[in-house]
């Protein structure tokens, strides 16, 4: 299939493909107990698809410390006042209301694999058939750093707001500085597009800098995209430094490298949350895992499953899209483990594992671009790998694609958090 405007609306509505033997229509063990930690697009979307595909038999705690989980897919367009935080905010309670799961509004502090028990921080210890960690990113705690001054809002919520009230401060001449970790990081095309979003900002008010300072060698992701944006429509605004790490940072003075801004976004390098490394779940910074069931490759036969963000799952993206497909592969794999089947050698499900992302980019204040990748499990590498021999890109920003995101956006929420 081309890839075309409408191809790629059609792809970026579609999710991990249904797998071959069907497990919605089988019934699992009434006791069977999964619980989900986390409760964002990998999280949200693994609880509510055991309880649809399972015939509801299965029971499905998922824990998150907040009540809504707030989305950083579409956040930039709360920096330039597109939207508002309230529009991204999906309430964790209709899973409970559409699908039976149980919310508990509670934190994992410790996880005991070999007695295949969670302990949390109000409700103490939960035990567990299954246990599916979602839990997102953690940062780096760099010398120097204060997110309440260089905010960092890569997690969206607080952060978001932050930003957005000190980007308000902004006037004509006025620098942004923001930085970009080495890849892989959450949602790879994000800081470029965060960078255009503000550079339209300063363009609006009749001009300044947004000084880009990327530790990857060049632009990761919608290179054609950003790449022309910086040198055409923003060349007088946009500095972009590649291949260059912090080395210094002064938070009082709001500066990085020895540049100075007006405002000071630091995205700093993060991993998966210290839950999973000191339960010896990561190597290195990520997760990693089996892309066939996701459950962890650090420990054999525990029973724990990582998804989204946290997990380790090379050529893959860390994208909201990406997740609720990493969720999907994994529902169903726990479906057949609760009814006493090995996903591993089912070969006709192992032929048909496939996962996509898809995003969408705004890159003015009223135009956007799109980015879309497929995947699928190719048995002889043991990996997921690419179907085409690069992600599709849409050929140019424009208003179309504007309003394209937000349905897109719209099904995304839909199918992950009702």
């Amino acid at each position: 299939m081309s890839i075309t405007r409408r191809n790629f609306i059609k792809a970026a509505g579609a999710t991990a493909a249904l797998l071959a033997a069907g497990p919605r229509l089988a019934r699992a063990a009434d006791a069977y107990r999964v619980v989900v930690i986390g409760g964002g697009f990998a999280g949200a979307t693994v609880a509510k698809y055991l309880r649809m595909w399972s015939g509801r038999p299965i029971d499905v705690t998922l824990v998150d410390p907040n009540p809504a989980h707030t989305t950083c897919v579409l956040s930039n367009l709360v920096l330039n006042g597109r939207m508002r935080l309230s529009e991204l905010q999906m309430p964790l309670s209709r899973l409970y209301t559409n699908h039976g799961v149980t919310v508990l509004q509670d934190t994992a502090v410790t996880i005991d694999a070999a007695g295949h028990r969670v302990e949390l921080a109000t409700a103490g210890w939960k035990s567990y058939d299954r246990l599916v960690l979602a839990p997102g990113i953690s940062f780096d705690e760099l010398p120097g750093w204060d997110p309440e001054k260089l905010p960092h809002a890569w997690i969206a919520g607080p952060q978001t707001t932050l930003l957005r009230q000190q980007l308000l401060t902004l006037r004509k001449g006025d620098r942004f500085v923001m930085t970009i970790p080495e890849a892989p990081y959450r949602c790879p095309p994000g800081p470029y597009e965060r960078a255009c979003v503000v550079a339209d900002m300063l363009k609006r008010l009749g001009g300044g800098k947004v000084t880009v300072l990327d530790a990857n060698p060049d632009i990761v992701a919608e290179k054609h995209t950003f790449d022309t944006a910086f040198k055409t429509i923003y060349k007088d605004i946009i500095e972009y430094k590649p291949a260059t790490l912090i080395s210094s940072i002064d938070s009082a003075g709001l500066a990085v490298n020895g540049i100075k801004g007006k405002v000071v976004n630091l995205i700093a390098p993060h991993g998966a949350p210290a839950l999973l490394k000191t339960a010896g779940l990561t190597n290195g910074r990520w997760a990693p895992v089996n892309p066939l069931t996701y459950e962890t490759t650090q420990l054999a036969g525990s029973g724990i499953h990582v998804i989204g963000d946290s997990c380790a799952a090379p050529v893959q993206p860390k994208s909201g899209h990406m997740a609720n497909s990493q969720a999907k592969v994994c529902a169903d794999a726990i479906v057949r483990y609760s009814l006493g089947f090995d996903p591993l050698a089912d070969k006709e499900r192992t032929a048909n594992i496939t996962t996509n992302s898809a995003c969408y980019s705004p890159v003015t204040y009223s135009e956007a671009s799109w980015l879309t990748a497929n995947y699928r499990y190719d048995a002889t590498q043991d990996k997921m790998v690419l179907t085409t021999p690069t992600p599709g890109e849409a050929p140019k920003w424009d208003g179309e694609n504007f309003e394209d995101m937000f349905t897109w956006a719209s099904n995304l929420f839909t199918d992950s958090f009702t």
